[in-house]
C-alpha cells in the first residue's frame, strides 16, 4: 500500500452535485447564443468574426499561460469561451480585429491566470478588458448603424457611421433618435451584445430557470437605476426616462451576465442585494455627473473590489450567538 498518497477529507457536510464549472459555463453560453445571433443579424458576419477571434484568443491565451506556468489545462471548463464571448459583446463591430486579441490577453493572462486562475480573480476579466481597451476611445466609441450591411447590398451610397448613442443623447439633454421599441429589439447602434434587450432578458430568464444565477443582483441593480431615473428623469417623461436608462448601453448585459460572476460577487443573498444596489447607484452617478455617457463597466469593477465587504454584511448570525444561557 502506498502511504505517500494521502486521502484528504474536508469537514462536513459532504454534498454531491451535478453542477460543475463546465455545466454552468455551458448554460451561460446557451443563454448568450441568441444575443450573438441578433448581433450577426444587425451588424453582419463581421460580428461573428469579432466574437470568434475573441473566443479563440481567450482559449489560446489560457492554454499557453497554463502550460507556461506548468499547471493543468483548464480550457475544457469553457470559462475562457464565456470570457471571449463577453469581450466580443463589449466591442463595436467596426473595431479593429486586433482589439479582441489584446482584450483576451488582458482578461485571461493579466486578470485571471496571474491571480491564480478561475475563482481567484477579484475583478471580472471581460470588464477589465473593456476598460483597458477604452484606451483607444475612438475605436471603442465608433458605432455602426444597424442593418447597414443589408442596405449596402442594394446601394453603395449608405452612411454607415452612427450618430450619438441613446445615452449620449440623454447626456446632452435631448431625446434619443431610437425608440423604446428599437431598444427592445436591438435596432440601435451600440456594442455587439448590448443592443437587443429582449434577448438579454430571455437569456437571463434561462439562467434563473437553470439556477445558474439568482434574482438578487440583477433585480437590485436594474431596480436601483429605474428608481433613480424615475426620481431624476433626464427626459420630459419619467416613464421614458426609466426605459431609456434601463434598456440603453450595457446595463442589462452587465447586470445579468457580468455582475453575477461567481468569483467577483458576494455569496450571501443579503450581500448580493447590497452589491446590486451599489452597482446601480454608481452607474447612475457616472452617467449623470461623469464625462463618460456609460457607467456599467466601472460600476461593476468598483463593486468587485468590495464584494468581500458585502459578504461580511450579509453573513447570517451564528446559531446561539448573543444569547444568554439560563442558570
Amino acid at each position: 500500500m502506498d502511504f505517500d498518497k494521502k486521502l484528504v477529507v474536508s469537514s462536513s457536510p459532504h454534498m454531491r452535485s451535478d453542477e460543475t464549472v463546465t455545466v454552468i459555463m455551458r448554460d451561460v453560453i446557451i443563454a448568450m447564443i441568441p444575443i450573438l445571433a441578433a448581433s450577426i443579424f444587425y451588424f453582419g458576419l463581421r460580428a461573428l468574426l469579432m466574437v470568434g477571434i475573441s473566443v479563440v484568443s481567450c482559449m489560446a491565451f489560457e492554454w499557453a499561460i497554463r502550460r507556461l506556468m506548468k499547471k493543468s489545462n483548464t480550457i475544457g471548463d469553457l470559462s475562457a469561451v464565456v470570457t471571449g464571448m463577453l469581450i466580443g459583446f463589449n466591442l463595436p463591430v467596426s473595431a479593429p480585429l486586433w482589439m479582441p486579441v489584446v482584450g483576451g490577453f488582458i482578461a485571461i493572462v493579466v486578470t485571471k491566470q496571474l491571480f491564480g486562475g478561475l475563482g481567484r480573480n477579484f475583478m471580472n476579466p471581460a470588464l477589465v478588458a473593456r476598460v483597458f481597451l477604452m484606451t483607444w476611445a475612438v475605436q471603442m466609441t465608433s458605432f455602426t448603424k444597424p442593418l447597414v450591411w443589408m442596405q449596402k447590398a442594394f446601394s453603395d451610397n449608405v452612411d454607415a457611421v452612427s450618430s450619438a448613442t441613446t445615452l449620449s443623447f440623454l447626456k446632452e439633454g435631448t431625446m434619443p433618435e431610437a425608440s423604446v421599441l428599437d431598444l427592445f429589439l436591438g435596432n440601435t447602434a451600440g456594442a455587439l451584445g448590448e443592443t437587443c434587450s429582449i434577448l438579454i432578458l430571455i437569456g437571463g430568464a434561462y439562467l434563473l430557470f437553470r439556477k445558474v444565477i439568482t434574482w438578487h443582483i440583477p433585480v437590485a441593480y436594474i431596480g436601483t437605476v429605474a428608481v433613480l431615473a424615475l426620481a431624476f428623469p433626464r427626459t420630459s417623461s419619467p416613464v421614458d426616462a426609466v426605459l431609456y436608462e434601463v434598456l440603453s448601453g450595457g446595463l442589462l448585459l452587465g447586470a445579468i451576465f457580468m455582475a453575477t460572476d461567481y468569483a467577483t460577487s458576494p455569496l450571501t443573498s443579503r450581500g448580493k442585494l447590497f452589491y446590486g444596489v451599489g452597482c446601480g447607484l454608481l452607474t447612475v452617478f457616472i452617467r449623470y455627473f461623469g464625462s463618460y455617457a456609460e457607467g456599467v463597466s466601472y460600476s461593476i469593477l468598483i463593486m468587485n473590489t468590495l464584494a468581500w465587504t458585502f459578504d461580511k454584511i450579509g453573513r447570517p448570525k451564528r446559531y446561539g450567538k448573543g444569547e444568554k444561557l439560563n442558570g
